[in-house]
């Protein structure tokens, strides 16, 4: 087994080397400048996403989707990730993290784009979609869509789920001293009788737990900021220099290199926003839309509030917080390192973060589950669908109370794997996309324009 987990961190080193940054990052600038800067349609794309125009054919809602898409996004890789990223990377770290949110835009509305281009409808009037289903239907690719679907299965129940529920567990049995088993207990069963629902209970969900989550933990970001307030500007003066000057450094910071804070800076990012990867266009499939594009704008508002708006507040959070406290915080990296920025709260400071974590947490097993679930029925047939939702409720419990760092490591690796299919896409698909923002978003009128029927295809199951 050791032997196993090397071999895993071995293939970390390359899935999440430079090649891997430089592909994705890369992606993110090819599509925004083919977009001709979509992101500049995201105050419109705002408007959509809450939008209570429900026609057009789908299962849930398009803000039932973004929510959905939020809740397995936005996570522990948005508290703790981004205070590991500033923790290695220096406070550079958290623009390169910025940037990489904010090219993102552009390859999160280009996955939903075909995700909803190339989506089926089941028999029972189900809607299904993802990259899978782009390789397949866009580029006959059904050998890539079924690795894709592999990977997918194997990360959701690593990244999505099991690792979740044990940092749950961990930090309830280090701040309250609740046992993992009944912490996990509780937690199972909160799962379960969400998802054995199906997407309309997920999407339901969703639509009431994140915006609560995100407003809360937002509320808490604005008072630290307002606490630190007189270090506002040095710290955005500092995190810009930072990230451009070699072996920049001061106020408690340890210097470090302009490739440490890109690396650092654009992997947490790629990491908290998953632009790329391919698992929120699953979910965008769902959604009832008249045409791609409509759903695509709305899926970009989601990297827009993960990585421009929340990652960002919380760099901002923790490079004020070590500028006004050098000496207490310039040793803490990681969890510790936000735990000792939301101290300064009185009272209320650690309530806020834990409350942070465990909606983040929760939320992000409950979207996973929805993209796991879609990958085996895409492999397996309709049939696997409630023997993978149990399966998934009893994962959920063993991730509570066992250690996991062989699952994590090979999550990861997963995560890389699932990329490159969708990247494939992608690319192979931009005159695709190209054509049809053109035509719905560029043309007069176009987002109203309903789609043909050649856009959803028909199959059995």
């Amino acid at each position: 087994m050791q032997g196993f987990h090397d071999l895993i961190n071995w293939a970390n080193g390359y899935l999440w080397g430079a090649p891997m940054l430089m592909l994705l990052f890369g992606t993110h600038l090819f599509l925004t400048f083919r977009l001709r800067f979509i992101q500049k349609y995201v105050w419109k794309a705002i408007k959509l996403s809450v939008s209570k125009d429900r026609s057009g054919e789908g299962d849930v809602s398009q803000f039932g989707a973004l929510t959905t898409a939020l809740a397995a996004t936005i996570g522990t890789g948005n508290i703790v990730g981004v205070a590991t990223a500033v923790g290695l990377g220096g406070p550079g770290a958290v623009l390169w993290c910025w940037l990489t949110g904010v090219f993102g835009m552009a390859t999160k509305y280009a996955e939903a784009l075909l995700s909803v281009r190339y989506r089926v409808k089941t028999s029972d009037g189900t809607m299904l979609g993802g990259p899978m289903y782009a390789l397949e239907n866009g580029l006959n690719m059904k050998w890539l869509a079924i690795l894709f679907c592999i990977f997918t299965s194997i990360a959701a129940f690593g990244i999505g789920n099991m690792v979740q529920a044990n940092s749950i567990a961990t930090m309830l049995q280090e701040t309250m001293d609740i046992s993992p088993y009944v912490s996990g207990g509780i937690l199972s069963v909160l799962t379960a009788v969400v998802i054995l629902g199906g997407v309309k209970s997920i999407a339901n969900v969703c639509e009431k737990l994140v915006p609560f989550m995100a407003i809360f933990y937002v509320i808490g970001c604005a008072i630290i900021l307002m606490m630190n307030i007189s270090y506002i500007s040095p710290a955005i003066s500092l995190i810009i220099q930072s990230a451009f000057t070699p072996q920049a450094a001061g106020g408690g910071f340890v210097g470090a290199s302009v490739m440490m804070a890109m690396r650092y800076g654009i992997a947490r990012g790629l990491f908290s926003n998953e632009s790329g990867l391919g698992s929120a266009p699953i979910v965008a499939a769902a959604a009832k839309t008249k045409n791609p594009v409509r759903q695509a704008l709305v899926s970009m508002t989601g990297t827009f509030w993960d990585t421009v708006v929340v990652c960002a507040m919380t760099g901002l959070v923790l490079v004020t917080s070590v500028l006004e406290n050098p000496v207490g915080l310039d040793k803490l990296t990681g969890a510790a390192l936000t735990k000792g920025a939301f101290a300064q709260i009185p009272v209320i400071g650690p309530i806020v973060l834990s409350v942070g974590l465990l909606t983040f947490v929760f939320s992000t097993i409950l979207g996973w589950s929805y993209y796991g679930e879609r990958a085996v029925e895409y492999l397996l047939g309709k049939k696997s669908i409630m023997p993978y939702r149990f399966a998934w409720v009893i994962a959920v419990f063993l991730g509570s109370v066992t250690s996991l760092t062989l699952v994590w490591d090979l999550a990861d690796a997963m995560n890389a794997l699932m990329a490159i299919p969708n990247l494939v896409s992608l690319i192979a698909l931009s005159g695709v996309i190209v054509a049809d923002t053109k035509k719905y978003l560029w043309e007069e009128g176009g987002l109203e324009r309903e789609a043909s029927q050649q856009y959803t295809k028909n199959i059995s199951g």
